[in-house]
Order: C-alpha cells, then structure tokens, then sequence
C-alpha cells in the first residue's frame, strides 16, 4: 500500500498532514499558465474529472430513465414525490458507503493519510451520543427531505410553464455551457451561503450542528440543521429566474447532495490498489478544524480574495492567528465605546 510518510508527515498523536497544501484553480493564475490551465480543464483530478463529470452524467441519466415524466409532474402526488425522494435517498447512500465502508467499517487502510487519528466521536455532542448515528439521521431526516422538496418544486415548476424552460434540441450550445457554468455558480453560492452561517446567530442556531463535527467523516458532509439546508439547496431557484432545463436544476442539486461527501472524508488519500489511490479534500478539513477559514473550496479563490486562506502552512496558520487578533482587538475597542 502506498506509503502516507511519502507524502506528509505525522505528529505526536498519530494526526497526517500532506506536505503540499491545496492550491486555488489555475484559471485565476496570474501570469497565465496555459498548459496547468489545460490540465486542470480536461486532465484528471481537475475541473471535469472525475467529480463533477460523475454528478452530471449521473443527473442526465436521472433525468432520462428514472424520473417521472413533466406530465406526471403537474400536480403534486405523493407516489411521484416519494418517489423522488427514494431515488435521493439511495444516491446519498451509495455515494457516501463508496467513502465510508472502506474507510470507516472495513478500515482497510487504518489511519494512513487520515488528518486527524480519532475515529467518530461517541459524546453528548450527537443524538443519540454517536457521531455516525447523529450525521445520517440529520442527512436523511433533513437533507434528502429538504433536497427533494427543492426538486419536487422545482420540477412542478417546470410541468406547469411557472419557470423558463429551454430544450437541448433549440438551444445546444447554451445548454452545454449551462452545464459547464454550474460548478461555478454552486460554489459562488456555497461561498455566500457559508458566510452567512457563520454570523453568530445563524452559528448558533444552525451552523453549530454540522461543526460539532470537528473531526468529519463522509456521513458528516450532509449532516445540517434544517435552516442550513434551506440555506443550503436554495441554489437551484436560480433556474426559476434563468431559462434552463430540469436537467440543469437536477445537477445543481445532485452535485450538493452528493459532493459534501468527497469533502469530508476526513482522508487526504484513498487508496484504491496497492500503488493507486483517490485524491480527497484537505481545505474543508482545515475549515473544520479551524472553523474560521476556507468557507468556500479551490475551484473559486474567494478565500484568497477575502483573506480567509489557509493552506496547511505554518505562515498560514500565523495569518489566520493574526486576523483573530485583529478581531478582538476591534471588538474590545467597540465594546469600550
């Protein structure tokens, strides 16, 4: 099995840090750097490939052999919904058991490349006094509820001409670069999104469910509280304002069902053969372990632009420290007044 002290180094409790930090997309590289810029587009572990290709050729196929029709769609009904929500259901299972049967049941590569060397907590923080318990109770009970209503509305809106629809066979080329512009969109409003749950009352009310999950795994991606999924999905009523196709709002929410999952895995690495292994997320971890940093992901630099990056680094973590300073400095001085 490959090596994880090949590429990072371990502390005194057994906790993995890759020696190279995440690096922002090369897109907004400056001076421009064509040929990273070509093989983060097309090569793999880059734009396309593998992830968000996987959640939108799974969304087309969705789309064209399993969900009911527009017709069926135009009046509300149980057996339609519920069967949305059965679909959303195994989607979130399958994709999370890819990630955690072989890294948190079966543990076949034990702690190797894992950030922090616990496994799930079991305290008072969680229903039921279990990590794993407590993240797919609320990532069924809330998250596929709320990620299905989002759809079921949505999709009604469509049968019923509420929303602009356009058809692959009018409009191919606008249809692609929908498609493609998805990815940014969701992550423009993740970063928003996530902000806005961080002020203390919404941290407080909301936020704080999923942060008890200092430590995440690959149940913890989806687990909320309700108002952060509504927070949360509500990326799809951009198609209720922009001309598109149910195609489009099924990979907006497809990619945020499922995608919460590859980014916290709570790995560096999965290894998938002796030599061969699948890059994870490092910089949603640092957000859980930090709280204070990286809102948003790699594919848009706002964590860069605001001043909120942090890359794993010792200059990075001086950075932050700094900022936190700065903070409470200036909440003394208002205070004061």
């Amino acid at each position: 099995m490959l090596d994880d002290e090949a590429y990072g180094t371990r502390n005194k409790r057994g906790d993995w840090k890759p020696f190279k930090g995440p690096e922002i997309a090369p897109l907004f590289a400056w001076p421009a750097r064509p040929v990273a810029l070509a093989k983060w587009l097309f090569g793999w572990d880059g734009y396309l490939f593998p992830w968000n290709f996987v959640w939108g050729a799974l969304s087309v196929a969705l789309w064209l052999y399993l969900t009911p029709s527009l017709e069926t769609m135009e009046t509300f009904a149980p057996d339609w919904i519920l069967s949305l929500f059965a679909i959303n259901a195994v989607l979130l299972t399958l994709t999370v058991s890819f990630f955690h049967v072989p890294l948190y049941v079966k543990r076949r590569q034990g702690t190797a490349f894992k950030f922090n060397a616990r496994w799930p907590s079991k305290n008072s923080a969680f229903l039921f006094n279990d990590q794993t318990i407590d993240n797919v109770i609320w990532s069924f009970a809330s998250g596929v509820t709320i990620w299905t209503a989002y759809e079921a509305v949505t999709f009604w809106a469509y049968a019923n001409d509420v929303i602009p629809y356009v058809s692959f066979s009018d409009h191919p080329v606008y249809f692609a670069l929908l498609l493609l512009v998805i990815p940014f969109v969701s992550e423009l409003h993740f970063y928003v999104m996530h902000r806005l749950v961080h002020i203390p009352f919404l941290y407080r009310l909301a936020h704080k469910i999923h942060h008890n999950n200092v430590n995440p795994g690959p149940w913890s991606g989806l687990s909320m509280h309700p108002v952060e999924h509504v927070l949360y999905f509500s990326n799809v009523l951009l198609f209720w304002i922009v001309p598109a196709n149910p195609i489009h709002a099924m990979f907006m929410l497809v990619r945020g069902g499922l995608a919460p999952s590859v980014a916290h895995t709570g790995f560096g690495k999965m290894v998938v053969q002796d030599e061969k292994a699948i890059d994870l997320d490092y910089m949603h971890y640092l957000h859980h372990k930090h709280f204070e940093c990286n809102y948003g992901s790699t594919l848009v630099p706002f964590d860069e632009w605001f001043q909120t990056f942090h890359d794993g680094s010792e200059e990075a973590e001086k950075r932050m420290n700094e900022r936190f300073k700065r903070a409470a400095a200036k909440q003394g001085a208002k205070n004061r007044w």
